[in-house]
């Protein structure tokens, strides 16, 4: 999703260990900008700045604009990102060229929505599988997530990525197939479901041979 943000980037001459350690101490982590048939670029930008875009509501889709001192500004988004294992600190970037009249394939958060009847009555456990789906659409039509409702979900049911209703101009990029969560049950409600089926197959043969013992009888009567 293109936002108005523009972020300023400094080229970076020198690269290395040692070069990316003095630049992380002047408050600026490294970057590489590439892609739209242009080379790639080493740069020097804020982590704040990318930080708060990662942290956004539209996350790493976040369409913005870089900055480069001496050139024009071109719009980007963050590919890749490298965290400090033990600090967490914003170490590296890599950032995409964005060409807006291109179509991407990008990933967009999924958010489930609702209580379903299979956990709230049926008893069994909602499980998530994947938070996101691949979609393709242009760079302006990127949604910021999908919604989908799970409330009439039941036990056994799954929900697909071709279940996802997605908005106009936008296209599913994953397999239609791919499971994003299913409904399953638990030992406590998977023994309830048996007992259930035992109780109702069993009924008819009692049924049934009642009207055995009826029919004897009446038989029965009529010799006398």
């Amino acid at each position: 999703m293109r936002k108005d943000i523009t972020v300023a980037a400094e080229p970076r001459e020198t690269r290395g260990k040692n070069a990316a350690r003095r630049l992380r101490m002047a408050g600026k982590i490294p970057a590489v900008v590439y892609g739209a048939g242009s080379e790639a670029t080493a740069v020097a930008v804020s982590p704040k700045e990318i930080n708060k875009i990662l942290h956004s509501s539209t996350g790493h889709n976040t369409i913005f604009d870089l900055g480069i001192e001496g050139t024009e500004k071109t719009p980007v988004m963050v590919v890749d990102w490298l965290h400090d294992p033990i600090k967490s600190n914003l170490l590296h970037v890599d950032l995409l060229r964005i060409d807006l009249t291109k179509v991407l394939r990008v990933k967009v958060p999924v958010r489930f929505n609702g209580d379903p009847v299979g956990v709230k009555i049926q008893g069994g456990i909602f499980e998530v599988l994947s938070r996101e789906l691949e979609v393709t659409c242009l760079p302006d039509d990127i949604p910021e997530f999908l919604d989908v409702n799970i409330a009439a979900m039941n036990i056994g049911e799954s929900i697909r990525g071709k279940d996802v209703a997605l908005p106009d101009k936008v296209a599913l990029g994953s397999h239609g197939d791919l499971v994003l969560a299913h409904l399953i049950a638990t030992r406590g409600s998977a023994d309830a479901a048996a007992a259930e089926v035992a109780e109702k197959t069993a009924e008819p043969e009692v049924i049934k041979k009642g009207k055995k013992e009826e029919e004897a009888a009446a038989e029965e009567k009529k010799k006398k």
